[in-house]
């Protein structure tokens, strides 16, 4: 898979691409990622990426050149390929979405910033992605969790394969409980049935209690998994 990141801020990315599964991910050559700076792609000596918005207001506005410039540059062919807008506008970001972004195979990131970016780059992408309904200064740490969520879904980047289909949000379930040695710390033990070595009796206990977990935590899950 190719990855590219355009932003104004790729200092951003070093630590999260040079440390654990993203940067061992690239090692293994399972995917390519380049982070390009929007401001290369600018048209004056100042290297301006913004400006102030029509019809007045507050903030700036990025700039629709640099970025279809930018894009141009790095498109490639258009069959599978995805350009993704980090946004507050866009659809919240899951387990789905990453899957399916997973099996992209050019996929460009645009991190917006300020108070957004001009309208007309929406008629330049495929997708539309937010990390949630809150604010940040920027779509750099959103695309930074779409990396991370889509990268590990890759196959052979991830050692335990058989671990992706027991994770949290598979069939809409949160990951029932894990524990780990020593078996009893401060007076808190690991349930008997771990240590029973009865694997359908484990089973069993670990769907009951991804339920119970889910319905506690998130119900919304849960009711959307009772009605499909």
């Amino acid at each position: 898979m190719k990855i590219d990141i355009l932003t104004l801020f790729p200092d951003m990315f070093k630590g999260v691409l040079g440390e654990s599964m993203l940067k061992i991910a690239q090692e293994k050559k399972k995917v390519h990622v380049n982070v390009r700076n929007i401001r290369n792609w600018t048209y004056n000596n100042h290297k301006t990426a913004d400006d102030k918005p029509y019809g007045g207001g507050s903030g700036m506005v990025m700039k629709i050149e640099p970025i279809y410039r930018a894009l141009a540059s790095v498109k490639g062919m258009a069959k599978g390929r995805r350009v993704v807008l980090l946004t507050p506008q866009g659809k919240r970001f899951n387990q789905r979405m990453a899957k399916k972004l997973s099996k992209t195979k050019h996929l460009i990131l645009i991190c917006g910033h300020y108070e957004g970016v001009d309208e007309r780059v929406r008629l330049l992408v495929t997708d539309e992605i937010s990390s949630g309904d809150y604010i940040l200064t920027g779509g750099e740490i959103p695309a930074m969790t779409v990396l991370d969520a889509v990268i590990r879904l890759i196959p052979g980047v991830l050692g335990d394969s058989a671990s992706l289909k027991s994770e949290s949000f598979e069939d809409n379930l949160l990951e029932y409980p894990q524990y780990t040695r020593p078996r009893e710390f401060e007076g808190m033990k690991v349930p008997d049935i771990l240590l029973s070595g009865n694997h359908k009796a484990i089973n069993q206990w670990r769907k009951k209690e991804s339920l119970k977990k889910t319905k506690k935590v998130r119900n919304d899950l849960f009711k959307k998994r009772r009605e499909e």
